[in-house]
């Protein structure tokens, strides 16, 4: 049975590398009918953030991408969390220091970066030169005694070529001698990434392990610790990197901005997860939208490209407006109001914010575009001298006086009768153009541009398209 798991630390928000980590696995693990698990990898103490886990699993909730075994959640392979299963990795960590795979280092940081530096000042590879392996029983059991701090080492073969199976990039061969001998615990007790993730990877049945490009030079020790365990290792899935446009790394001064700050500017659930499941992916027909539900019945691993995915802002922007204007409408009504209560503006009667919505959708991109497109109805900016210069001319108000005494005074106007009685006052006017329409737009909108009339009259309604005239006719 497939298992898999998004492994996250936490320490910061979910960016977008680790959105589409999460979201392949959840992808896979619902196309194959598996199991997907969240687990939290909170051994680095250092860098912690508080709340970042609770932060990271409602960021998901969010989005629709569940778990089925977890934090909270619980399940039958917990806990989920690694500072919680201090003795499993220190009982494992034991066995191969009792087989000769590992070793106890002693050395100071000031000795390891004295030593880097003098590797790096001959042109060496920087790497452990492995100066406490030779320390004797004897020696190592006075240093014990006296309480002098050590870590704990893998012992990697010195000349070994790794052969594995990427089902992405295929047959991989990497060589050990570029391998440092790993810490696998820290003088703290705490268990470095690379001994937790194939421990638990083990211990949890994960079968496969989905992950981003980086840790792939790291692959020469997890197979080497797999084998000195004698377990049998998972299939290794290593997605492709994430680039700028530009096409070096994507960087957090640019676009790899957390998650949560795509969704508070306006970017629908939908779009964002539609948006990164193309970052490396591709349909059998290389469509473009998918709601999450398809993505679960079309995502196969084998359509997961090689090469690095560019992140294009333009063509997230271009799917939230392609979301913006299709999903149903009382669904976009729904989640705008609560970028109305950012900016303070009094959310509308609900018949006046549907029509609103449905104007607006039209032309913005975001649902925050929505509230900033709205305000021409409903706070409309003050007019500006130009404007009001306009306005004090003769014919000017002679078109919004024709209009005041002929516009009904009450119930309503709809599209075809009011485009009747736009063209029965061109024609008695004698005006045309930015003449006849550029007054009638300042007046009602305090701007020279917006929707069709039809739609300004619908939303404003006949008593404040009056009150809106007059008010200007009277300056």
């Amino acid at each position: 049975m497939v298992r898999v798991r998004f492994a996250p630390s936490p320490t910061g928000y979910l960016h977008i590398g680790g959105l589409r980590t999460a979201l392949y696995n959840y992808l896979f693990a619902r196309h194959t009918g598996g199991t997907f698990i969240l687990r939290i990898e909170d051994t680095d103490r250092t860098r912690i953030v508080p709340d970042a886990m609770e932060n990271l699993i409602h960021t998901l909730q969010k989005l629709d991408i569940t778990f089925d075994e977890g934090p909270i959640i619980g399940g039958n392979y917990g806990p989920y969390i690694q500072s919680e299963r201090l003795d499993l990795y220190k009982k494992e960590a034991q066995k191969l220091l009792d087989a000769g795979f590992a070793y106890r280092c002693f050395c100071t940081p000031e000795t390891l970066a004295q030593m880097r530096a003098e590797q790096q000042a001959k042109g060496e590879f920087v790497k452990y030169d492995r100066r406490c392996l030779n320390l004797t029983p004897a020696e190592i059991e006075a240093k014990l005694a006296k309480g002098e701090p050590y870590v704990l080492r893998l012992k990697m073969p010195e000349t070994r070529t790794f052969r594995f199976n990427d089902i992405i990039r295929g047959e991989v061969e990497m060589d050990s001698a570029q391998s440092d001998d790993q810490v696998l615990i820290k003088s703290d007790g705490y268990p470095t990434y690379h001994l937790a993730s194939v421990v638990d990877d083990h211990y949890m049945d994960i079968s496969y392990v989905i992950r981003g490009e980086e840790w792939l030079s790291s692959m020469p020790k997890h197979l080497w610790l797999y084998e000195c365990f004698g377990w049998t290792p998972p299939q290794w899935v290593h997605l492709p990197l994430i680039l700028n446009p530009d096409r070096t790394k994507l960087s957090k001064r640019m676009n790899d901005v957390a998650v949560e700050d795509y969704l508070e500017r306006g970017y629908l659930k939908e779009a964002i997860i539609n948006f990164v499941a193309l970052l490396g992916w591709h349909s059998a027909d290389n469509r473009e939208i998918f709601s999450l539900e398809e993505l679960c019945q079309e995502f196969t691993l084998e359509r997961v490209n090689k090469s690095g995915a560019i992140f294009d802002l333009n063509k997230l922007n271009w799917m939230n407006g392609w979301y913006l204007r299709n999903l149903p409408l009382d669904t976009i009504v729904e989640r705008s109001k609560p970028y109305f209560e950012k900016e303070h503006l009094a959310i509308p009667d609900s018949d006046k914010l549907t029509k609103i919505v449905a104007t607006a959708r039209e032309r913005c991109t975001l649902l925050s575009d929505l509230v900033q497109y709205s305000k021409m109805f409903l706070c409309p900016q003050q007019l500006s001298t130009e404007s009001l210069d306009f306005l004090k001319k003769e014919d000017s108000r002679k078109v919004l006086s024709w209009f005041q005494s002929h516009l009904p005074s009450g119930g309503d106007i709809d599209a075809e009768q009011l485009n009747q009685l736009v063209q029965q006052g061109i024609k008695d006017l004698g005006f045309k153009g930015k003449a006849f329409y550029k007054p009638l737009y300042l007046a009602l909108l305090h701007q020279d541009h917006g929707p069709e009339l039809p739609a300004i009259f619908s939303i404003l309604g006949l008593k404040e398209v009056h009150h809106r005239i007059q008010e200007v006719l009277e300056l």
